[in-house]
């Protein structure tokens, strides 16, 4: 007789998952309302519905809803266990390895001391009280030890991410460094964290351990080389010959499976193999930005909602919170990252107040360390207090990574762009056509005043924006780089009728494009801030795009918010 579902159980099932689902939604609704990441929400509303408030207030109504026994626990399991491994997918697609190298030596110091750091003094922690942060009796104390440094190493890409969109900054010097940066961290810990499960699952007997870092290692070189290019070949005949969105996200997700599948039996999780698989796609030409978008909003909206919201079903928070064992967690992970990343930037070439800005950056958490939490709490590592103060940790650093920015770039704010900008360095129209044309065109109208050659300035502005596109959204564009030895910024203004495409998020053409061009971080950085302060205005744009002289330029950038 084969084990099947109940009409019963069906109908169990689609009511807490709609209720899981529905609550997260609606939560993480209302936490970016407010500027929060939606997780903070989808998290807080599994804590309503789970044994910490709702078990508690009405414990009737969540047994009911979210039994312990039986087969609704396992298929909701199952349900959130899709769920991650396709949010590591995400996470994965949105990696770009390439770009790290291409910042140069201070992002490699900011990446290297950013993981370095927290790693050490949480491994240190750990390993010297292991009782008092919580190790399962019985528990490895090096496989502790190595679980805790490695989960406060990690950042949170999606949540730096937004961060600094929001304080428009995403395309800067910071912005691109703190980026590609968190991605790196993000691959060594995950590599990090696989060693260790490939430890604990092979029971420390030394021939398991050497069998799964093996393939490990392979799998990681064979998908990120070969593996990467069989995808990139195959992607465009799939496109060429299959229905389209829905040919490719069938080979994406048939792929992805087959990763974490392989993933999971060489003895770590699934996970791993989703985001690995996730790097090799997003490295891909070929796969287009609708594609992305469609994974992106499928397993956001849906998959990783009821993941994050599952993690509120399976501990009771107020039970299981210890203020000191979190407030050690905290201060461990913001010494260590904020430390080790600061100090990065600081050798790599910035001032005091933006690397610790670039620290501050590169702490906030979120989703990865609260997935590596649960999972050694599933496999007996930890117990509930050190994953609760790491929910707790993620949660607040993410909080305030944004507001610590912004206080410490706006200290010394003393360069805006109405300052900066000059009637000699404005063209109302521009003969370019593409955005190399454009940068080309600028840089020869400010050769002057910068007091260089046009072809070097070109070739300064041109390697900063191969790194990463320089596209606002809303029609703006901002190419931008640092000139050693000058005395005071220079900003030149091009309008162009058609629009120039320089890779902007919203997938609009830049019809006002400002070179920025500074000899100091700081400086920059105020000025691209400002700049999308102000261009995030619709009458801004609007007057400045109907600007036929600089004056009216000028009028528009003066114009008062309405």
């Amino acid at each position: 007789m084969h084990a099947h579902l109940t009409p019963n159980d069906v109908t169990a099932m689609f009511l807490a998952l709609s209720v899981l689902l529905g609550g997260a939604k609606l939560v993480g609704e209302l936490a970016q309302k407010i500027d929060q990441p939606a997780v903070l929400g989808e998290i807080l509303a599994g804590i309503l519905l789970g044994p910490t408030v709702l078990g508690n207030l009405a414990p009737r109504v969540y047994a009911t809803l979210f039994p312990s026994m039986g087969v609704i626990p396992i298929v909701i399991d199952s349900v959130t266990t899709i769920g991650v491994v396709l949010f590591l997918l995400t996470a994965g697609i949105e990696v770009d390895l390439s770009s790290l190298f291409r910042q140069g030596k201070c992002a490699v110091l900011v990446s290297s001391l950013g993981v370095l750091c927290p790693f050490s003094l949480g491994w240190a922690a750990a390993w010297s009280f292991p009782r008092f942060f919580g190790a399962e009796p019985g528990a490895d104390r090096l496989n502790f030890a190595l679980f805790v440094g490695t989960a406060l190493s990690i950042s949170a890409l999606p949540v730096i991410a937004k961060i600094l969109m929001d304080l428009k900054l995403f395309r800067s010097d910071l912005g691109t460094v703190v980026v590609s940066s968190a991605m790196f961290d993000d691959l060594v810990g995950w590599i990090l964290f696989s060693v260790v499960l490939g430890m604990m699952n092979a029971g420390a007997q030394p021939t398991n351990i050497k069998h799964t870092i093996i393939l490990t290692l392979l799998f990681v070189i064979l998908m990120l080389t070969a593996g990467r290019w069989l995808v990139d070949k195959a992607l465009p005949r799939i496109q060429a010959h299959a229905s389209w969105p829905g040919g490719v996200l069938g080979f994406i997700f048939t792929l992805t499976l087959a990763a974490a599948a392989f993933t999971e039996y060489a003895g770590i999780h699934a996970i791993f193999g989703a985001f690995i698989m996730g790097i090799a796609l997003g490295e891909s030409s070929h796969l287009r930005k609708q594609t992305r978008e469609h994974i992106h909003q499928v397993v956001t909206n849906v998959f990783a909602p009821l993941f994050f919201a599952s993690i509120g079903l399976r501990i009771n928070f107020a039970t299981h919170f210890s203020l000191g064992v979190t407030a050690t967690v905290f201060a461990v992970a913001c010494l260590g990252k904020v430390l080790g990343a600061g100090l990065g930037a600081r050798l790599g070439g910035m001032d005091r107040r933006t690397s610790i800005a670039v620290g501050m950056g590169m702490n906030a958490r979120g989703a990865m360390e609260i997935i590596l939490g649960l999972l050694a709490l599933q496999l007996g590592l930890i117990r509930e207090r050190l994953f609760v103060a790491l929910v707790v940790m993620a949660l607040l650093t993410s909080l305030i990574s944004g507001p610590a920015i912004h206080y410490l770039l706006q200290r010394r704010r003393a360069v805006s762009l109405k300052d900066s900008l000059s009637s000699k360095l404005f063209l109302q129209n521009l003969f370019a056509r593409n955005r190399l044309e454009a940068i080309r065109e600028l840089c020869e109208l400010s050769a002057e005043a910068v007091g260089d050659s046009s072809d070097r300035l070109f070739r300064i502005v041109r390697e900063r924006e191969l790194i990463s596109g320089s596209g606002l959204e809303n029609g703006v564009a901002v190419p931008h780089a640092r000139v050693n030895g000058l005395a005071k910024p220079v900003v030149a203004v091009g309008k162009s009728d058609d629009g120039i495409d320089f890779d902007a998020r919203d997938g609009k053409r830049a019809r006002i494009i400002i070179l920025v061009l500074t000899g100091d971080t700081q400086s920059q950085i105020d000025l691209l801030a400002d700049v999308g302060d102000l261009f995030s205005r619709q009458d801004t744009i609007d007057q400045a795009l109907t600007a036929r002289s600089f004056v009216e330029f000028m009028a528009a950038v003066n114009a008062p918010v309405k």
